[in-house]
């Protein structure tokens, strides 16, 4: 069985673990657009990850870094 069934369930579910840890870290966007930069990624705001998010179409240099920016070592697949 894969992490889902369609690729709009995944890109659902990888917007929503984004949107839960950031609020688990207590992390805004516009902080998290902040924290992004020492990941490589440049020029997001806090209205463009918000949008990226409600779309759930975001790179997947977007997560691995947002991951990294939130800290999250260890993160298991399952858990998306």
């Amino acid at each position: 069985m894969g992490l889902a069934e369609t690729e709009e369930e995944l890109a659902e579910r990888a917007s929503r673990l984004i949107k839960a840890e950031c609020k688990r870290a207590k992390v805004t966007y516009a902080e998290l657009a902040r924290r992004l930069e020492g990941h490589g990624i440049k020029g997001e705001t806090e209205n463009s990850i918000k949008s990226k998010l409600k779309r759930g179409t975001f790179a997947a240099t977007l997560l691995l870094a947002t991951l990294a920016a939130l800290e999250l070592e260890g993160f298991r697949l399952e858990n998306l």
